[in-house]
Protein backbone atom coordinates (compact mmCIF):
# COMPACT_ATOMS: atom_id res chain seq x y z
CA UNK A 1 0.00 0.00 0.00
CA UNK A 2 1.40 3.49 -1.27
CA UNK A 3 2.13 6.57 1.84
CA UNK A 4 -0.54 8.46 0.00
CA UNK A 5 -3.24 5.26 0.11
CA UNK A 6 -2.42 4.79 3.77
CA UNK A 7 -2.76 8.66 4.29
CA UNK A 8 -6.79 8.84 3.17
CA UNK A 9 -7.43 5.95 4.65
CA UNK A 10 -6.29 7.28 8.11
CA UNK A 11 -8.12 10.38 7.22
CA UNK A 12 -11.38 8.55 6.58
CA UNK A 13 -10.72 6.24 9.58
CA UNK A 14 -10.08 9.38 11.90
CA UNK A 15 -12.78 11.12 10.77
CA UNK A 16 -15.14 8.04 11.65
CA UNK A 17 -13.52 7.94 14.93
CA UNK A 18 -14.11 11.26 15.77
CA UNK A 19 -17.71 11.46 14.74
CA UNK A 20 -18.60 8.58 16.85
CA UNK A 21 -16.87 10.38 19.83
CA UNK A 22 -19.39 13.20 18.75
CA UNK A 23 -22.03 10.99 18.85
CA UNK A 24 -21.10 9.33 21.87
CA UNK A 25 -20.31 12.31 23.81
CA UNK A 26 -23.85 14.34 22.81
CA UNK A 27 -25.41 10.93 24.09
CA UNK A 28 -24.19 11.21 27.49
CA UNK A 29 -24.97 14.93 27.71
CA UNK A 30 -28.72 13.90 26.56
CA UNK A 31 -29.00 11.17 29.29
CA UNK A 32 -27.02 13.40 31.83
CA UNK A 33 -29.85 16.15 30.73
CA UNK A 34 -32.84 13.99 30.96
CA UNK A 35 -31.52 12.00 34.44
CA UNK A 36 -31.25 15.55 35.97
CA UNK A 37 -34.94 16.04 34.80
CA UNK A 38 -35.92 13.25 35.81
CA UNK A 39 -34.64 13.94 39.35
CA UNK A 40 -36.64 17.10 39.32
CA UNK A 41 -40.03 15.27 38.12
CA UNK A 42 -43.40 16.02 40.28
CA UNK A 43 -42.42 19.49 39.96
CA UNK A 44 -42.37 20.38 36.21
CA UNK A 45 -44.48 21.54 34.09
CA UNK A 46 -46.52 19.97 30.81
CA UNK A 47 -43.86 21.42 28.52
CA UNK A 48 -41.05 20.73 31.21
CA UNK A 49 -42.34 17.09 31.11
CA UNK A 50 -42.53 17.13 27.09
CA UNK A 51 -39.05 17.85 26.57
CA UNK A 52 -37.99 15.47 29.73
CA UNK A 53 -39.72 12.81 27.02
CA UNK A 54 -38.17 14.09 24.13
CA UNK A 55 -34.31 13.65 25.74
CA UNK A 56 -35.50 10.18 26.93
CA UNK A 57 -36.63 9.09 23.16
CA UNK A 58 -32.55 10.66 22.46
CA UNK A 59 -30.91 8.64 24.98
CA UNK A 60 -33.13 5.31 23.63
CA UNK A 61 -31.51 6.09 19.80
CA UNK A 62 -28.46 3.53 19.86
CA UNK A 63 -24.79 4.21 18.17
CA UNK A 64 -24.38 1.89 15.12
CA UNK A 65 -21.51 1.34 12.97
CA UNK A 66 -19.94 3.83 11.63
CA UNK A 67 -20.63 6.20 14.02
CA UNK A 68 -24.67 6.13 13.30
CA UNK A 69 -27.55 6.65 15.42
CA UNK A 70 -30.67 4.42 14.45
CA UNK A 71 -33.94 4.14 16.83
CA UNK A 72 -35.57 0.65 16.37
CA UNK A 73 -38.78 1.37 18.44
CA UNK A 74 -42.16 1.55 15.72
CA UNK A 75 -44.07 2.57 18.83
CA UNK A 76 -43.85 5.15 22.19
CA UNK A 77 -45.95 5.14 24.57
CA UNK A 78 -45.96 8.05 27.35
CA UNK A 79 -48.47 7.75 30.14
CA UNK A 80 -48.66 11.16 32.49
CA UNK A 81 -50.02 11.54 35.61
CA UNK A 82 -53.30 13.77 35.43
CA UNK A 83 -55.50 12.68 38.69
CA UNK A 84 -57.91 15.71 37.11
CA UNK A 85 -59.24 17.09 33.98
CA UNK A 86 -58.03 20.67 34.28
CA UNK A 87 -54.72 19.03 34.53
CA UNK A 88 -55.43 16.64 31.65
CA UNK A 89 -56.31 19.73 29.84
CA UNK A 90 -52.99 21.44 30.52
CA UNK A 91 -51.23 18.44 28.97
CA UNK A 92 -53.36 18.34 26.09
CA UNK A 93 -52.48 21.93 25.48
CA UNK A 94 -49.14 20.93 25.36
CA UNK A 95 -48.99 17.43 23.71
CA UNK A 96 -51.24 18.33 20.73
CA UNK A 97 -50.44 21.85 20.61
CA UNK A 98 -48.76 24.33 18.11
CA UNK A 99 -45.95 21.77 18.58
CA UNK A 100 -47.35 18.73 19.47
CA UNK A 101 -44.87 15.83 21.42
CA UNK A 102 -44.88 13.56 18.22
CA UNK A 103 -43.70 16.22 16.15
CA UNK A 104 -41.47 17.12 18.99
CA UNK A 105 -39.86 13.52 18.90
CA UNK A 106 -39.92 13.05 15.12
CA UNK A 107 -38.09 16.52 14.48
CA UNK A 108 -35.16 15.04 17.48
CA UNK A 109 -35.12 11.83 15.91
CA UNK A 110 -34.55 13.86 12.30
CA UNK A 111 -31.62 15.71 13.80
CA UNK A 112 -29.70 12.68 14.75
CA UNK A 113 -30.46 11.30 11.25
CA UNK A 114 -32.00 8.18 12.20
CA UNK A 115 -33.68 7.39 9.75
CA UNK A 116 -37.49 6.67 11.05
CA UNK A 117 -39.99 6.04 8.42
CA UNK A 118 -42.93 4.76 10.59
CA UNK A 119 -43.62 5.53 14.64
CA UNK A 120 -46.58 6.12 16.46
CA UNK A 121 -46.88 8.34 19.59
CA UNK A 122 -49.89 7.29 21.74
CA UNK A 123 -50.12 9.34 24.68
CA UNK A 124 -52.63 8.42 27.84
CA UNK A 125 -53.55 9.19 31.53
CA UNK A 126 -53.47 8.09 34.85
CA UNK A 127 -54.48 9.12 38.13
CA UNK A 128 -50.95 8.27 39.63
CA UNK A 129 -48.21 7.08 39.34
CA UNK A 130 -47.51 3.32 39.10
CA UNK A 131 -44.24 1.16 40.52
CA UNK A 132 -42.02 0.91 38.25
CA UNK A 133 -42.30 4.36 36.42
CA UNK A 134 -39.05 6.45 35.20
CA UNK A 135 -40.26 9.14 36.78
CA UNK A 136 -42.97 10.70 39.23
CA UNK A 137 -45.13 12.30 36.98
CA UNK A 138 -44.51 10.39 34.01
CA UNK A 139 -43.50 7.09 32.00
CA UNK A 140 -41.91 5.78 29.08
CA UNK A 141 -42.41 2.45 27.19
CA UNK A 142 -41.12 1.45 23.75
CA UNK A 143 -42.36 -1.09 21.52
CA UNK A 144 -40.86 -2.72 18.08
CA UNK A 145 -43.71 -4.02 16.56
CA UNK A 146 -46.46 -4.31 13.51
CA UNK A 147 -49.27 -1.97 13.93
CA UNK A 148 -51.94 -3.25 16.62
CA UNK A 149 -54.30 -3.00 14.39
CA UNK A 150 -52.38 -5.40 12.21
CA UNK A 151 -51.53 -7.30 14.54
CA UNK A 152 -55.18 -8.09 15.92
CA UNK A 153 -56.52 -8.57 12.60
CA UNK A 154 -54.16 -11.68 11.93
CA UNK A 155 -54.01 -13.02 15.02
CA UNK A 156 -57.41 -12.75 15.52
CA UNK A 157 -59.04 -12.59 12.51
CA UNK A 158 -62.92 -11.03 12.48
CA UNK A 159 -64.31 -10.21 15.16
CA UNK A 160 -68.03 -10.43 16.53
CA UNK A 161 -70.41 -7.79 14.66
CA UNK A 162 -71.16 -5.07 17.45
CA UNK A 163 -73.58 -3.03 16.53
CA UNK A 164 -73.73 0.85 17.84
CA UNK A 165 -76.32 2.68 17.64
CA UNK A 166 -76.06 6.81 18.54
CA UNK A 167 -78.13 7.63 20.78
CA UNK A 168 -76.92 11.00 22.10
CA UNK A 169 -74.91 13.74 19.82
CA UNK A 170 -74.51 13.60 15.96
CA UNK A 171 -72.55 10.69 13.82
CA UNK A 172 -72.22 10.48 10.63
CA UNK A 173 -74.39 7.47 10.61
CA UNK A 174 -77.60 6.34 12.61
CA UNK A 175 -75.87 3.64 13.65
CA UNK A 176 -72.82 1.28 12.76
CA UNK A 177 -72.57 -2.55 12.67
CA UNK A 178 -68.67 -3.41 12.83
CA UNK A 179 -66.86 -6.86 12.66
CA UNK A 180 -63.27 -5.65 12.54
CA UNK A 181 -61.24 -6.40 15.47
CA UNK A 182 -60.61 -2.84 16.25
CA UNK A 183 -63.23 -0.23 16.02
CA UNK A 184 -62.30 3.83 16.55
CA UNK A 185 -64.02 6.22 17.55
CA UNK A 186 -64.05 10.07 17.90
CA UNK A 187 -65.01 13.23 16.46
CA UNK A 188 -64.21 13.88 12.67
CA UNK A 189 -63.46 10.93 10.16
CA UNK A 190 -59.49 11.30 9.66
CA UNK A 191 -57.25 13.02 12.51
CA UNK A 192 -54.09 14.53 11.22
CA UNK A 193 -51.68 15.83 13.24
CA UNK A 194 -49.41 19.04 12.40
CA UNK A 195 -48.20 18.30 9.15
CA UNK A 196 -51.20 16.95 7.36
CA UNK A 197 -50.12 13.71 8.54
CA UNK A 198 -52.49 11.01 8.87
CA UNK A 199 -52.53 9.34 12.37
CA UNK A 200 -55.94 7.63 12.62
CA UNK A 201 -59.03 7.18 10.45
CA UNK A 202 -62.04 6.87 12.92
CA UNK A 203 -64.57 4.15 12.30
CA UNK A 204 -67.51 6.34 13.99
CA UNK A 205 -67.36 9.23 13.73
CA UNK A 206 -68.96 12.18 15.46
CA UNK A 207 -69.42 15.47 13.41
CA UNK A 208 -67.23 18.40 14.15
CA UNK A 209 -70.50 20.51 14.98
CA UNK A 210 -71.27 23.45 17.35
CA UNK A 211 -73.32 20.66 19.19
CA UNK A 212 -72.31 20.68 22.88
CA UNK A 213 -72.36 16.56 22.81
CA UNK A 214 -70.35 16.32 19.67
CA UNK A 215 -67.97 19.07 21.19
CA UNK A 216 -67.44 16.68 23.84
CA UNK A 217 -66.09 13.80 21.92
CA UNK A 218 -62.43 14.11 21.05
CA UNK A 219 -60.97 13.59 17.76
CA UNK A 220 -59.12 10.28 19.25
CA UNK A 221 -61.79 9.69 22.34
CA UNK A 222 -61.50 5.55 22.61
CA UNK A 223 -61.36 2.12 20.96
CA UNK A 224 -63.61 -1.13 21.23
CA UNK A 225 -61.23 -4.07 20.70
CA UNK A 226 -62.10 -7.64 20.00
CA UNK A 227 -59.92 -10.04 22.04
CA UNK A 228 -61.03 -13.61 21.38
CA UNK A 229 -63.34 -15.91 22.73
CA UNK A 230 -66.46 -13.53 22.05
CA UNK A 231 -64.68 -11.05 24.53
CA UNK A 232 -65.45 -7.39 23.59
CA UNK A 233 -64.01 -4.41 25.77
CA UNK A 234 -63.74 -0.75 25.37
CA UNK A 235 -60.80 1.95 25.76
CA UNK A 236 -60.10 5.00 26.71
CA UNK A 237 -57.54 6.92 24.35
CA UNK A 238 -57.02 9.66 26.75
CA UNK A 239 -59.83 11.58 26.05
CA UNK A 240 -60.40 14.86 27.89
CA UNK A 241 -64.34 14.39 28.86
CA UNK A 242 -63.87 10.88 29.64
CA UNK A 243 -65.57 7.69 28.49
CA UNK A 244 -67.67 5.15 30.55
CA UNK A 245 -70.29 2.59 30.41
CA UNK A 246 -73.74 2.34 31.90
CA UNK A 247 -75.21 -0.83 32.70
CA UNK A 248 -78.11 -1.39 34.72
CA UNK A 249 -77.85 2.54 35.95
CA UNK A 250 -75.03 2.10 37.12
CA UNK A 251 -72.04 3.91 35.66
CA UNK A 252 -68.35 1.89 35.02
CA UNK A 253 -65.73 4.63 34.40
CA UNK A 254 -63.14 3.53 32.11
CA UNK A 255 -59.22 4.83 33.02
CA UNK A 256 -56.99 5.36 29.98
CA UNK A 257 -54.44 3.54 30.50
CA UNK A 258 -56.48 0.95 31.85
CA UNK A 259 -57.51 -2.74 30.95
CA UNK A 260 -60.93 -1.22 29.63
CA UNK A 261 -64.02 -2.27 30.61
CA UNK A 262 -65.52 -5.69 28.92
CA UNK A 263 -68.81 -4.85 27.37
CA UNK A 264 -72.13 -6.60 26.95
CA UNK A 265 -74.88 -6.18 25.33
CA UNK A 266 -77.20 -3.44 25.97
CA UNK A 267 -74.77 -1.48 27.49
CA UNK A 268 -74.48 2.39 26.59
CA UNK A 269 -71.17 3.99 26.18
CA UNK A 270 -70.59 7.51 27.29
CA UNK A 271 -68.49 9.78 25.11
CA UNK A 272 -67.82 12.88 26.85
CA UNK A 273 -71.82 13.49 26.54
CA UNK A 274 -72.23 11.60 23.51
CA UNK A 275 -73.83 8.27 24.03
CA UNK A 276 -73.74 4.84 21.72
CA UNK A 277 -76.19 1.85 22.48
CA UNK A 278 -74.10 -1.68 22.59
CA UNK A 279 -75.11 -4.78 20.78
CA UNK A 280 -73.36 -8.00 20.03
CA UNK A 281 -73.87 -10.44 17.76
Amino acid sequence: MTANKSGVLGKVFGGLMGRARAIESRLTDTVERASQRLMQSGVLDPLEVAHAIVDLVEAHAHVSGRGRRSFTATEIRVTVVAPTRDARERYEAVFDGAMPLADRILERLESLDCGVDDLTVAVSYAAQARPGWVAPDFHVVFHRTESARARLAVDEGPGPVIELRVTHGAAEQPAYFCSQARVDIGRCRDVRDTRHRLVRTNHVVFVDSAEPANQSVSRQHAHIASEGAGEVRVYDDGSVHGTSVVRSGRTIPVPPGSRGVRLRSGDEILLGDARLEVGLR
